[in-house]
């Protein structure tokens, strides 16, 4: 057993990339998998998809900056599906074409950013640490970024996010640790996701021979780490965050 199979998980941004990877590993270990994204079509279509290997699925497009719909959405995540046990905390954005030196920023991006990144985090974590402490288990696995610890230009109030979840997971595990629960959180590095492959071919073999490892990381790289997390092997692992970036940067 890998302490996935029967386990409730709910995925957030999970219409497409890194997220849509997630749900699928998840489902694929035996998971019951709630898709979370904006794009409903998105979330309903990959729900399905993920659902043809025989567990229980729901799609739901949400805006995850918002309280109220997040707060809805997982009312009927519970009534569908059951008690949350696995919490991907994936959604999250950088500002992409509104990217600026800080001098001339744009501060309505900034709320923007927050919002999406890390309040998002916070308030879908929020939604099911009080059944996950009554139960005395639960696996929460923030997605998090390589900005967050190299400062990646022109992308600082990402990286200001990005730095913020994982601050958030390092208090919440040491919170929840006496309660069976483990928070952990997973830094990609540049992901051939698909905001990366509308780059120019050649901005995208420049950076991939920058890594050591020669390549950029797929969501499946990703999902591989986030099925760490949200099994049974890393019961006595929490408070962590994992660079998965191909010796890019390292902690």
């Amino acid at each position: 057993m890998n302490g996935i199979t029967g386990r409730v998980a709910v995925v957030t941004g999970s219409g497409n990339g890194i997220g849509q990877s997630c749900a699928a590993r998840l489902a694929a270990d035996g998971a019951s998998v709630a898709v979370i994204d904006l794009d409903t079509e998105a979330a309903r279509a990959v729900a399905a998809d993920i659902g043809k290997g025989g567990v229980k699925t729901l799609g739901l497009g949400v805006d995850c900056t918002s309280r109220t719909a997040i707060e809805n959405a997982f009312e009927e995540i519970v009534a569908t599906l059951g008690p949350v046990d696995i919490l991907v905390n994936n959604v999250g954005q950088s500002a992409r074409g509104r990217m600026s030196d800080f001098a001339d920023a744009d501060m309505d991006v900034l709320d923007f950013i927050l919002d999406v990144n890390l309040k998002s985090c916070v308030l879908c974590s929020r939604q099911v640490v009080g059944s996950m402490k009554e139960r005395q288990y639960g696996k929460i696995v923030n997605i998090t970024s390589e900005s967050a610890v190299n400062g990646s230009l022109k992308t600082w109030e990402y990286s200001a996010a990005k730095a913020g979840v994982i601050g958030f997971t390092r208090s919440i595990a040491r919170e929840l640790a006496p309660f069976g629960i483990t928070v952990n959180a997973v830094g990609p590095g540049a992901t051939r996701t698909r905001a990366i492959d509308q780059l120019p071919v050649e901005l995208i073999e420049r950076i991939s021979k920058g890594i050591p490892a020669g390549r950029m990381g797929l969501p499946k790289d990703i999902a591989n780490a986030v099925a760490f997390f949200s099994g049974d092997q890393s019961d006595y692992v929490t408070g962590q965050t994992l660079l998965v970036n191909g010796g890019n940067w390292m902690l």
